[in-house]
């Protein structure tokens, strides 16, 4: 019988049922784990199930009945794949659950800050309308969303169903090849033009050493001063100090952030500690959140658990 152990079940809503695994088993839930509380909880488990807990190689060197990790998302980087790979410990992740979730997200907030929806009701609840003694007031531009262009960096499978979307309400979508590449591919623009050409600027790339900081404050000073950017990526992506000096300056005319450097974020992040700006837009990592799309991620967790045992593994990272 295996015995499964979910480090971390409260990153799942309580509402969402994760179906059983169908295999004889037994499953041990936590809704969080310490990093103190990871090594015994696990001394017996044959398979971790995890979203966030990191999982170091030092720890798993001392987990010996390990057979496989469960991630409960799509991003793996709290895993030490190396350490994994090279002791023969396989890993399997979340895929393409979210494509509706995460598009929708973006094009809201890319609605909202081209309409700059949040500064007028803020100066709603600043007395202003009253102030202007008006039947409307224009305090603030307002810019469209058909007709604007669209830069999406990471061309997998959110940032095609996002150019799906964008390209639904009249967005012209250009994709951006990596950032430092010598050519550039079929179908991509290269990645100094797409700063330079977007009104709107997402960021779908996976994080990593070569994508840290991909958006920093020379990036940010060669896009126009009305394009907004969008991360709801990986916080690494952007230099978030840089993030708020631009937005300060001018450089650009707003931002929407759904993701951190430190989650959960605290009032020490550049950005919370300026989340009253009327052009900047803070969501808690939820865009990926609807309840189709976590309800997609629980059965997709399961069938990884089944096909494991059943000697045909998929997802693995």
């Amino acid at each position: 019988m295996e015995k499964i152990v979910f480090l971390d079940s409260a990153t799942i809503p309580s509402h969402i049922r994760i179906p059983s695994p169908s295999f004889p088993h037994q499953w041990e839930s936590f809704e969080e784990t310490s990093p103190e509380e990871v090594l015994s909880r696990l001394k017996d488990a044959t398979i971790v199930v995890a979203n966030k807990v990191i999982l170091s190689g030092d720890l798993l060197a001392r987990l010996p009945s390990l057979k496989l990790i469960a991630v409960a998302a799509t991003g793996y980087n709290n895993v030490d794949i190396d350490w994994c790979k090279a002791n023969n410990l396989p890993v399997c992740n979340i895929r393409g659950y979210a494509t509706r979730s995460v598009p929708e997200h973006v094009i809201a907030l890319a609605f909202a800050l081209r309409r700059n929806l949040n500064a007028y009701h803020r100066d709603i609840e600043l007395g202003v309308w009253k102030e202007k003694n008006q039947f409307c007031f224009f305090t603030h531009p307002i810019g469209d969303i058909a007709g604007a262009t669209l830069g999406i960096i990471g061309s997998g499978s959110l940032g095609q169903a996002v150019a799906l979307l964008a390209q639904a309400v009249g967005m012209k979508v250009i994709r951006s090849e990596r950032k430092g590449a010598t050519s550039v591919r079929d179908g991509y623009v290269s990645f100094e033009d797409v700063l330079q050409q977007v009104d709107i600027l997402t960021l779908h790339c996976p994080l990593s050493d070569a994508t840290r900081n991909l958006i920093g404050a020379e990036e940010l000073a060669k896009m126009k001063s009305t394009s907004v950017l969008i991360n709801t990526g990986r916080g690494g992506l952007v230099d978030e100090m840089a993030l708020v000096e631009a937005l300060k300056k001018g450089e650009i005319a707003g931002a929407g952030v759904d993701v951190f450097t430190e989650e959960p974020a605290t009032t020490s992040n550049p950005l919370l500690a300026h989340a009253g700006m009327p052009n900047l837009i803070l969501t808690p990592h939820v865009a990926w959140g609807s309840d189709s799309s976590i309800q997609t991620l629980a059965n997709q967790l399961t069938d990884n658990l089944n096909a494991f045992i059943e000697g045909q593994p998929q997802n693995l990272v």
